[in-house]
């Protein structure tokens, strides 16, 4: 269940993701556009910092390194347009998020429950859409396999998070992280492979959604039967 701040925050929130959707399409409102991307992040760091007391030192420091990494990331790739270096600068900021995100999902990872099922179906997955991307790929061929790993990382650890915190925890980063990777499969299709229609909404929409699930999942914890 949300609280009350939560559910106050649910709709400033997707207000703001609704403000950088219409920015972020309409030329005209590009200055707003550099204000309404990062302030998705942003409003989701002010909500952790204040809302996080309970949870310990070192996930809360760990989550504050991924939102803000994150943020970095969202900075970065509005400048891809100047220079293709900024695209892999913020590669590389996300894939510190993700990491970051891999040690806060660990500190709950229940060694009872083997991850081989769920990570073959990403295995899969993470293939079908290698097929597509790698005649695009160029000098971006292994730092994009090392992406999909990082991100697929990210996943299975979400997934070993099961029985060692609450059930609603368990499923919203769950959630989160599978829409982490269908944002981030959007994007490299639409960059490296063909431009899909409304990529930009498709990408950001999907974007803020796993943020908001992440985040608020690692809000509900609640952690019973382990120690961090």
């Amino acid at each position: 269940m949300l609280t009350i701040t939560e559910r106050q925050f649910t709709i400033l929130f997707f207000i703001i993701v609704l403000f950088e959707l219409i920015t972020g399409s309409v030329p005209e409102l590009a200055l707003a556009h550099y204000l309404a991307k990062p302030a998705i992040v942003i409003s989701l760091m002010v909500l952790f910092i204040n809302s996080s007391h309970k949870l310990s030192s070192g996930i809360r420091k760990t989550t504050l390194l991924a939102l803000g990494f994150s943020l970095l990331g969202d900075i970065l790739l509005m400048f891809v347009n100047q220079s293709t270096h900024f695209f892999t600068l913020g590669l590389i900021a996300f894939l510190l998020a993700h990491i970051m995100y891999i040690i806060v999902f660990l500190k709950h990872r229940n060694n009872k429950r083997s991850p081989i099922g769920f990570l073959l179906l990403l295995i899969i997955y993470a293939s079908g859409l290698f097929f597509f991307l790698k005649d695009g790929l160029g000098e971006m061929f292994i730092p994009v396999i090392f992406y999909i790993l990082i991100i697929l990382s990210m996943v299975a650890t979400a997934f070993l998070r099961k029985s060692m915190v609450s059930n609603l925890s368990y499923l919203l980063v769950l959630i989160g992280a599978i829409v982490f990777i269908f944002s981030d499969s959007s994007l490299a299709i639409n960059k490296f492979h063909k431009e899909l229609p409304f990529a930009n909404i498709i990408v950001m929409l999907t974007y803020a959604i796993a943020q908001y699930l992440i985040v608020l999942g690692i809000l509900k914890i609640n952690v019973t039967n382990t120690k961090v």
